[in-house]
């Protein structure tokens, strides 16, 4: 089943499930789901059925993947999604610096990721954490993409799985997609290969109540073909990765369905 078809029915049954209240306002919520992008260079994972801000997804995947935690480099590229949660500067030791800089040990995890693909491709041990549970509470937010396996198959193509521990499927899901698929492009060209699948394992998945209008707007939309995606310019590690260096080919949608960020 098409990657946005999925994600439509997610929404659909996340619509209709108990409602529960949590520390920033009532929600629909249920546990436990999956969502599978097949072949993400062709299909890239990019809902159609409503717009999607590539330059958010991308100017924040390059965020984590300096390592960075200082928001104000967010801001002056006018993206202020993190805004609702680190009102100064410095968002703690949140992906990126995990990523990066894991624990403050100075571990490494991307750097190790990509060696891993090039030496020990058949590895089962390719994995990106953000949860380390001492520094929690110095986050300005726990991750809620937790985690990154990655998998080299039999078409020596670099395919992903991630696991999400708190999913907010109208705002927050489509940006993970998209992000998912943009690393996994980013990390295979890395090593030379081509992306192949990605995949989605979802914990608490829930919809806010206050944006039940803006989730049945959104189910009542046409798609359309999704779009393909293409490396442009490919970052040895990682370090200085661009907005420009992938490039989205075809993205037709039916237009922004704006909602609240909780």
């Amino acid at each position: 089943m098409a990657y946005e078809q999925q994600y439509l029915d997610l929404l659909r049954r996340v619509r209709t499930a108990p409602v529960r209240s949590t520390r920033n306002g009532d929600v629909h919520s249920f546990f436990g789901a999956r969502i599978e992008c097949l072949d993400v260079p062709n299909t890239f994972p990019l809902l159609t059925s409503k717009r999607v801000w590539m330059k958010g997804v991308m100017e924040e995947l390059a965020w984590f993947l300096r390592g960075s935690t200082n928001v104000q480099e967010l801001r002056d590229k006018g993206v202020r999604i993190w805004d609702v949660n680190v009102p100064g500067t410095d968002a703690g030791p949140i992906y990126g610096y995990q990523w990066r800089n894991f624990g403050g040990s100075g571990y490494d995890q991307v750097a190790e990721v990509i060696r891993l693909l090039k030496e020990n491709p058949t590895s089962r041990r390719i994995f990106l954490s953000a949860w380390c549970p001492p520094q929690l509470s110095e986050m300005a937010l726990p991750p809620c993409h937790v985690s990154y396996q990655f998998y080299v198959d039999d078409q020596d193509r670099v395919c992903c799985q991630t696991y999400q521990r708190s999913v907010d499927v109208f705002l927050g899901l489509p940006f993970n997609m998209a992000s998912a698929a943009a690393l996994t492009m980013l990390v295979a060209a890395s090593t030379g290969r081509q992306a192949g699948d990605v995949s989605l394992c979802l914990g608490d998945v829930h919809l806010y109540v206050n944006h039940e209008q803006a989730a049945e707007t959104q189910l009542a939309k046409e798609t359309s073909t999704p779009p393909r995606a293409s490396v442009e310019r490919v970052s040895e590690h990682l370090m200085d990765v661009q907005r420009s260096d992938l490039r989205i080919i075809g993205y037709h949608h039916a237009g922004r369905i704006a909602a609240p960020l909780s």
